[in-house]
């Protein structure tokens, strides 16, 4: 068993790798903590819960500056205090995401592709942070796409000629020995790798560890989250008979999974006695956080 003294040392080094890019952070907290308790928090308390990883309070406020700035959030001054909450523009990119962070599985392929066909130059970057794989320089290739995020991503590129978008299957086409190298000139999976057996060494010792403090569990929580959204919006989820024998991504999965549900109840109990908004301290989280992964337990 990881002693909680232990436990605690893993997490400060956790923080000290994964948890020094206070923007990134703070995208993290607010869609893990604050969007299932109403999507909006005082400044203060912002502070407070950033103030766990070592984020101080002029991070942070040049942070939610910066993420307003961009559309994320947007700020409401009551007195001489700051709520922040999310956008409509915001909330919609984060419920996107959450569909892949905390999805209970990999969906079953349909044997079709979504192909998105003479893309705006700043739809591509957004294309692959979905997963698309770039099969030519105007041609990205994704076999189950968030649909709703895909549209969300077009919507956003601007005007011009908007891209094409089909589907398309690949049945009968491609032989199965030409598979590695189609995906491997696609996708990045060796870096994809990578990150996910990084995140196994990092996570897995937590497994064995004693029931951790409030504080602790919301710092794991976080940490785990911040590491695993890394990995996951990343990940083209392509069909395992695409993928190696020996990949990393179902088992990194069930970790997270697993260490998730396991610190819930005691990082909500750190969310209570800490995070406020400008209705009053914070109640017990919506339906869609005890939904996450296929369903939590209520602490």
């Amino acid at each position: 068993m990881l002693a909680q003294d232990d436990a605690n040392l893993r997490i400060d080094g956790l923080v000290e790798r994964r948890g020094r890019d206070a923007p990134s952070l703070i995208v993290t907290i607010f869609g893990d903590a604050i969007l299932p308790h109403g999507g909006a928090i005082w400044l203060q308390s912002l502070a407070k819960l950033a103030e766990a990883f070592g984020v101080n309070e002029r991070a942070v406020r040049t942070s939610v500056f910066r993420l307003a700035k961009d559309g994320w959030l947007v700020a409401t001054q009551v007195g001489r205090r700051s709520s922040y909450r999310l956008t409509d523009a915001g909330r919609r990119r984060f419920e996107a995401a959450d569909r892949a962070i905390y999805a209970a599985g990999p969906k079953r392929w349909s044997g079709r592709w979504t192909l998105v066909i003479a893309s705006p130059p700043g739809l591509r970057d957004d294309l692959i942070w979905q997963g698309f794989g770039r099969l030519t320089a105007d041609v990205f290739a994704h076999p189950e796409p968030d649909e709703a995020a895909l549209r969300e991503a077009i919507g956003a590129a601007g005007d011009g000629a908007p891209p094409i978008v089909m589907q398309a299957t690949s049945e009968g086409w491609i032989r199965s020995e030409d598979l590695p190298g189609i995906v491997s000139r696609a996708w990045s999976l060796d870096r994809l790798a990578a990150i996910y057996d990084e995140f196994l060494r990092d996570f897995r010792p937590f497994v064995d560890a004693d029931a951790l403090a409030p504080a602790a569990a919301f710092r794991l929580r976080i940490l785990l989250i911040h590491a695993w959204r890394r990995a996951v919006l990343r990940d083209p989820r392509l069909p395992d008979e695409w993928l190696p024998e020996d990949w990393p991504g179902a088992s990194a999965r069930s970790l997270c999974h697993e260490l998730y549900r396991r610190v819930g109840p005691a990082a909500e109990a750190f969310l209570a006695a800490t995070m406020a908004t400008a209705d009053g301290p914070v109640g017990v989280a919506d339906s869609r956080y005890f939904g996450r992964f296929g369903g939590l337990e209520a602490g």
